[in-house]
């Protein structure tokens, strides 16, 4: 272990078999953590090539169980985390209403990023700590379920995970590739789609970094026969005007439901939910069929069939709602809303919710380019009127108007798709 710690300090590639080596060696109490975390630090600091990511991503595989979820054609989605996100509550139940079953394995709010399972947890009764068994029925009944990893599932990988945070070796590429890529394999889905964000309120704010890990997140995919697409979008400002875990699961009802659907959220989710399809060879015309589960309700209803499967008590989702407590932040100026601080406004809604429960959190009023008079309200924060100032500070009003940004900056499509049967499997997950 030390001579390997030395080699990565000094430049050069560990052999793939070292990986799956140290990562054994590392469950069992052969490696400890300061040298671990020394091997994470040089990786931060030399980078991970190819071969070294693949093999890492593979031995955090091969450590606990791959599942095998029922259906021809399964499908998961990743995000890598942002704010006003409520993507997965959307798509999910939205792509499983076209015949395609959703199995999604998701996690908890981490830093100023919202967490799926936080989200689902807001309707009451909902559990996503689901034995596999478990998981499999709500599949079989709602076609679709979010449930949190399992503890057999890459066990490794959240050891070292937990280490990365403590060590501050998190921002690695090749180290958060593996980490995603390989929950994703084991997950046991055909196909993934993964949303990789870039902007001030991403992971990764640079495009160049976020558009690599896309590539990266795909080509891994590909090396263990699954079909996968993924798109580098924008998280410069909130997703969408919900934020805050009971907040957003109103936003994902009201959409489905075509009572209010926001205009940036709504094509990052069309861009998903088809993609989706795509990345499953769906017969047909993926966009019409999404287009027809939206307006004929199907969506919507297999999002409670799902929240029903989960354990929502009867009534839960119709009762959820903004809480009591509202207080607004007005502009102080007159001009246009040119930046928006996602981190801040992130951090704010999760003090929210911690304070006065799930219906919590922040809705905006005004999003980055629209116009804006002195006086007017820039956002209502719900549960806890002492936090309005901190949401006015996000806010950043300037006299001209700013350039209009994409939602969506490009999409890495994969070679392989899954053709009404599982992807071929390859030799990396026969062991």
């Amino acid at each position: 272990m030390r001579r390997a710690i030395a080699r990565k300090r000094d430049g050069f590639a560990l052999d793939p078999s070292q990986w799956r080596s140290i990562v054994s060696a590392y469950l069992a109490g052969g490696v400890d953590d300061a040298q671990m975390a020394a091997l994470l630090m040089a990786s931060l600091c030399r980078g991970l090539n190819e071969d070294e990511t693949l093999a890492l991503t593979d031995a955090f595989v091969a450590s606990g169980e791959t599942l095998r979820p029922p259906g021809a054609r399964v499908v998961d989605k990743h995000s890598s985390g942002g704010v006003g996100d409520s993507t997965s509550l959307i798509v999910v139940p939205w792509v499983a209403a076209c015949g395609v079953v959703v199995a999604k394995l998701s996690g908890r709010a981490l830093g100023h990023t919202g967490g799926t399972l936080d989200k689902m947890e807001a309707v009451e009764g909902v559990r996503t700590e689901l034995e596999p068994h478990e998981f499999f029925v709500c599949l079989e009944r709602a076609g679709c379920a979010i449930a949190a990893q399992s503890a057999r599932l890459v066990p490794a990988d959240k050891r070292i995970y937990a280490l990365r945070d403590r060590t501050a070796t998190v921002p690695s590429l090749g180290l958060i590739a593996a980490s995603i890529a390989s929950k994703k394999i084991a997950g046991g889905a055909h196909a993934i789609v993964y949303d990789v964000k870039t902007g001030r309120g991403a992971l990764l704010p640079r495009f160049d970094q976020a558009r690599r890990l896309a590539e990266t997140l795909v080509e891994l995919s590909e090396r263990f026969g699954r079909g996968a697409t993924a798109l580098v979008s924008d998280m410069d400002e909130p997703l969408g005007p919900s934020i805050g875990t009971g907040l957003e699961v109103c936003e994902a009802r009201d959409f489905l439901r075509g009572r209010r659907r926001d205009p940036r959220l709504e094509t990052l989710c069309f861009a998903l939910a088809e993609a989706m399809l795509r990345v499953v060879s769906f017969p047909g015309d993926a966009r019409a069929a999404l287009r027809r589960a939206l307006a004929g309700g199907a969506a919507a209803e297999r999002f409670e069939a799902m929240l029903r499967a989960q354990g929502a008590l009867p009534g839960a989702l119709e009762r959820l709602a903004p809480h009591a407590v509202a207080a607004d932040a007005h502009a102080t100026g007159a001009g246009f809303v040119h930046g928006i601080d996602a981190v801040s406004l992130g951090e704010t809604a999760r003090t929210a919710v911690d304070r006065a429960g799930p219906r919590a959190g922040v809705f905006l009023r005004k999003r980055i380019g629209d116009p804006v008079q002195a006086g007017e309200p820039l956002a209502t924060v719900y549960g806890d009127a002492a936090l309005a100032p901190a949401i006015g500070h996000a806010f950043d009003i300037q006299a001209r108007e700013p350039a209009k940004r994409p939602v969506i900056y490009v999409e890495i499509g994969s070679r392989a798709t899954v053709a009404g049967g599982s992807a071929a499997r390859s030799t990396l997950e026969t062991k």
